[in-house]
């Protein structure tokens, strides 16, 4: 079906019996079509990025060796990063693979669980020792993608209009949904090393650890809080828990 080279079925017909191999090249157009169109829309930075008809054809390429797994279209493109990283005529754009990996990010979030965040005073109110010794559970919107270009800055650049042009940084990118829509925040120094650690099950005391000395402890967790990114908040066996 979506290799037009190879020839139609043998035997189709249509409801008259007449040959109906007219109506399988429309039908397989179509379906060619239609996983293009998928993909520009779960993917429109990219496609901004490296215009409409490139896009077409890289697509093109893509849905061949991709197929979709799934009936729900929404999951459709889960290895297009992956692709783009190995596909030859687009190295010289580093960064396009990580961009494609954020608008991923934001479909899955998106299409998260809902979640209820925790009191903020429950975490603020904590002894240090026993804050140290707690685990953080995240919401199921939240999405981190790790960097070594400026990957929020590309995206707003290319999404927004009146936009800085990107800096050359490594950015490390949060997707969270407060609400209904997903949001992306850039994260402070350490910020990433932080809510992998975090995400991986590792204590408070420990996440902070990973972050390193330039870690910005204030404005990560407070961004986590504000956006209500936070879900649970537990302590291990050997600490008193305040509640």
């Amino acid at each position: 079906m979506l290799d037009p080279g190879l020839p139609r079925p043998e035997g189709l017909t249509d409801g008259l019996g007449r040959p109906a191999g007219r109506r399988y090249d429309v039908y397989r157009n179509n379906i060619a079509v239609s996983l293009r169109e998928a993909l520009a829309t779960g993917f429109p930075a990219c496609a901004r990025l490296i215009g409409e008809e490139n896009f077409a054809h890289v697509a093109g390429v893509y849905l061949r060796a991709h197929p979709p797994a799934s009936p729900m279209m929404m999951t459709y493109g889960g290895a297009f990063a992956g692709f783009l990283a190995a596909f030859k005529p687009l190295s010289h754009l580093g960064y396009l693979p990580d961009v494609a990996r954020l608008e991923l990010a934001l479909r899955q979030s998106y299409h998260a669980a809902d979640h209820t965040p925790i009191d903020p005073s429950d975490l603020q109110n904590m002894q240090e020792t026993t804050l140290f010794g707690s685990h953080l559970t995240l919401a199921p919107s939240v999405r981190l993608i790790r960097s070594r270009w400026p990957v929020v800055q590309v995206y707003d650049f290319t999404m927004s209009r009146g936009q800085p042009k990107p800096s050359p940084i490594a950015q490390d990118a949060l997707i969270v949904r407060p609400g209904f829509t997903p949001r992306i925040h850039a994260l402070p120094p350490g910020g990433g090393a932080f809510v992998s650690a975090l995400m991986q099950g590792q204590p408070f005391g420990a996440a902070m650890e990973a972050a390193g000395d330039a870690f910005d402890l204030p404005a990560t967790l407070t961004l986590l809080l504000t956006e209500g990114a936070v879900t649970d908040l537990s302590c291990e066996d050997a600490v008193p828990c305040p509640f």
